[in-house]
This record gives C-alpha cells, sequence and structure tokens, in this order.
C-alpha cells in the first residue's frame, strides 16, 4: 500500500470519530435529556409519564432507556466482534449501524413529549447504532497503521471526535439563543432541529470514511460458523482468567468503578435540570466545561502514572470520584454545579484511558490476536453501564431523589477502589499479569 493511499485511509478512520462523537456529546450527554425533561413534564403536566400504559418517572424512563441499549449491544457484542474479524464484512456492519444510529437520533425531530413511546424507541435505536458501529470502527486500528503508532493515530481520531462534536454543539447552542431571530417562536423548535442536524452530521462525514475505508477478505474457515466465533472467543478469555489472577480482580473492579463512570456520563445533564433546575443553556456550558477540562485531565493522570504506575493513577481518580458523589448529594446552586463539574472533566479524561491502557498490559505476553480479550472488556463495560444507569433510576424511582442515586454510585466507586487494593497493583511500576 502507498504512503499516500494509507494516510488516506487513516484520514477517513479519524473522520468517522468526527461523524459520529457528535451523536455522544449533542444528543446522549446534552441536548436530549435536557429537553426529554422538559417536554415530557410539559405534556403531561407532571414528571410523571404514560409509557405504553404504565405511570413512570420521566427520569426514571430515560435512565431505564439507557440501560436497555447497553443491554442490547452487550448481547449482540460477541456476534459482532465475530463477524469484524472473520466475516469479512466489516465496512458492511459499521454502515448499517451507522445508518440505525443517524437515521433514529434524526427521528427524534418528530418527538414533541406526548408521543413518549416513539421518543424512547428513537432514543434507544439511536444508542444501540452508536454503539454496535464503534464494534467495527475501533477494529480497523491495528490493520490501518503500524503499533509504534497505534497511539497516535488513536489520539488523532479522539482529537477529531472532540473538535467536530464540540463544534456542532455550539452551533445547536448558538441557534437555541437566537431562535427569533432565526424565526422560531420556541427554543423547543430549534432543539428539534439540533437533532436531524447531529443525523445529517453523523451519516453526512460518514459517507467520506466509507469511500476510503477497504474491504476486507473474510478469514473465516469453512468449518466455522461465523455467529459462534465471537462467543467462543470470549468463552476462552472468561476461562483464561482462572490463571490471570490480577487481571481477574481488575475487571471486577472495572466493573464497578465504570458503572459509576458512565452513569455520571450519561445522566449529568438531567441531574442538573431536575434537581438544581438549571436552564438548557447553563448546561451545555457546564458540559462543555466538563469536554475542556477532559482533556487537561488525561495527560495529568498519564503524567501520575508515568512516575508512579497505572494502579496509583486510577486509585487517586476513584478517591476523587467518591468525592464528587458525596458532593452531588449535598449541592444546591448553580456555582456548585459548575464547580463540580470542573472536578469530574479532570478525572473522566483520566479514568477511561488509563483503564483501557492499564487493561493492555494486563493482557499475556504471548497473546496473538488482542481483540477477544479487548471484546470481552467491552461486553464488561457495556453492562456496567447497564447496572449503573438502571440502578440510578430505580433508586430515584424508590426514593423519590436523584440525589439518593448519587450514594449508590458512590458505592460502586468504593467496591471498585476495595477491589484494586486487594489485587495490588497500585504496588509495582511493572504491572503482571498471573
Amino acid at each position: 500500500m502507498s504512503m499516500n493511499k494509507n494516510k488516506k485511509i487513516q484520514q477517513a478512520w479519524c473522520m468517522y470519530d468526527w461523524a459520529n462523537s457528535a451523536y455522544l456529546l449533542v444528543i446522549s450527554s446534552t441536548l436530549f435529556p435536557i429537553y426529554f425533561n422538559g417536554v415530557t413534564r410539559g405534556a403531561f403536566e407532571s414528571e410523571k409519564v404514560i409509557f405504553f400504559g404504565f405511570e413512570v418517572t420521566n427520569t426514571v424512563l430515560y435512565s431505564y432507556a439507557i440501560a436497555a441499549s447497553f443491554l442490547i449491544v452487550a448481547f449482540i457484542s460477541p456476534w459482532l466482534s465475530g463477524m469484524a474479524d472473520y466475516g469479512g464484512k466489516k465496512k458492511f456492519f459499521l454502515k448499517l449501524f451507522t445508518y440505525l444510529g443517524a437515521i433514529s437520533t434524526a427521528g427524534l425531530f418528530w418527538f414533541r413529549g406526548d408521543n413518549v413511546e416513539y421518543g424512547i424507541i428513537c432514543s434507544v435505536l439511536a444508542g444501540v447504532g452508536y454503539s454496535g458501529s464503534l464494534v467495527f470502527y475501533n477494529s480497523y486500528l491495528p490493520e490501518i497503521t503500524t503499533e509504534s503508532e497505534y497511539d497516535q493515530l488513536s489520539a488523532k481520531g479522539y482529537a477529531y471526535g472532540y473538535i467536530g462534536s464540540v463544534l456542532l454543539l455550539l452551533v445547536s447552542f448558538a441557534m437555541i439563543i437566537m431562535h427569533e431571530t432565526l424565526g422560531f417562536e420556541a427554543e423547543s423548535a430549534v432543539v428539534r432541529l439540533s437533532f436531524l442536524l447531529v443525523g445529517m452530521w453523523w451519516l453526512g462525514f460518514a459517507q467520506y470514511s466509507f469511500y476510503y475505508l477497504p474491504n476486507h477478505t473474510s478469514r473465516q474457515r469453512k468449518d466455522e460458523n461465523l455467529f459462534l466465533k465471537g462467543v467462543k472467543e470470549l468463552k476462552i478469555v472468561f476461562h483464561s482468567l482462572k490463571d490471570l489472577k490480577v487481571m481477574k480482580v481488575y475487571l471486577l473492579a472495572f466493573f464497578f468503578y465504570s458503572a459509576g463512570v458512565q452513569t455520571v456520563m450519561h445522566l449529568a445533564a438531567i441531574f442538573g435540570e431536575k434537581e438544581l433546575r438549571l436552564e438548557a443553556s447553563k448546561l451545555i456550558i457546564t458540559i462543555t466545561i466538563i469536554q475542556l477540562v477532559a482533556i487537561a485531565g488525561a495527560y495529568l493522570f498519564a503524567s501520575i502514572s508515568r512516575k508512579y504506575n497505572n494502579g496509583i493513577s486510577i486509585l487517586s481518580m476513584l478517591v476523587i470520584w467518591i468525592g464528587v458523589c458525596g458532593y452531588a448529594y449535598v449541592l444546591h446552586t448553580e456555582f456548585q454545579f459548575y464547580g463540580l463539574a470542573v472536578v469530574v472533566g479532570l478525572v473522566m479524561g483520566g479514568i477511561q484511558s488509563m483503564s483501557r491502557s492499564t487493561f493492555s498490559k494486563l493482557i499475556p505476553n504471548n497473546t496473538i490476536d488482542n481483540t477477544s480479550y479487548f471484546s470481552f472488556y467491552d461486553v464488561v463495560e457495556k453492562l456496567s453501564i447497564v447496572v449503573g444507569t438502571f440502578s440510578f433510576g430505580f433508586i430515584e424511582q424508590l426514593t423519590g431523589s436523584m440525589r439518593n442515586s448519587t450514594m449508590a454510585l458512590m458505592l460502586f466507586f468504593v467496591v471498585g477502589v476495595g477491589l484494586l487494593l486487594y489485587s495490588k497493583i497500585h504496588k509495582t511500576n511493572q504491572i503482571s499479569y498471573v
């Protein structure tokens, strides 16, 4: 492959991050949860909504919807990874999930509050499309660059995603502020237009990636069942954990603290809207602050890892996360919320990158194909999101307060700290996988 062609492929890979990250920031983390709260409250004149004949609190319903989307992807992920590695249809399935996610996102334009069933179905399908597409997108990375450039290209893709998503969020924010100048009577109409723009942005820029990313020849043998290949690989990893003591404890710790981290990422805006009654514009500013600070946080805790080790870096972040949950329980003003957002940004930027890199160091050195290990890691992460978001909604449903749910998140982080200390991963500069 020529140098220029390879650069084109790498650029196309990075552009997909530019395309789909708009969904994660604008839809999943910011505008849609705020909009969902407001329009359902207005349509039903209460925070209780009727969903397929059942009465449920709007924020509880939204928490359950997030859990459902990740549960679906966690269930089909083994089959997806098998098809990605051995089916030879990687780009086909990348397109399939992209179209599902982008069209479902655009479909939120017609969600007005009273048709809550339609809104939830679209949001779940959009989440499935986003998460499902990442299985195939991520699997391209080791095929389009050398191992020495893996970190650099991965970081470049992350940077593209950050820039693209923040750019579209700022455009949406500007449209909301200027809605009367643009000829819209209500802010809600402009917000719905933003949903349509995200779907078009995602699908439109993805076409560049689809054009340049290569097709692959199947590596499947005639005697292999493609749908069972991914499941078999996960079983092999699962059984190997009995001999990989540190990895086994680390994954268990990761499951618990990831449940807390991911729940905060997906429900921070909805917490600010409901508990503090913050306006949409202020919440958008808050999420933007988190995004900006997260970059600095990633570099900060990477430097701590270089000076000490991965275990100390992650443990220090988890201690801060415990404090975040405790402070969220007692905060009452918007300025306290802004201050908390800065701290969340710092630890959110570091915890994800450090968790992934730590796991990669725990994979046995003689492993030929790392995909099965990362597929297992992916399933653990998605199941943790299911448990975290479901617990958050369930506790709110039982107690009537999202503040009580933050205490459950604190417990997840405490258990994570305990398990990491038990693994002794923080006591050596050279991580051992046995």
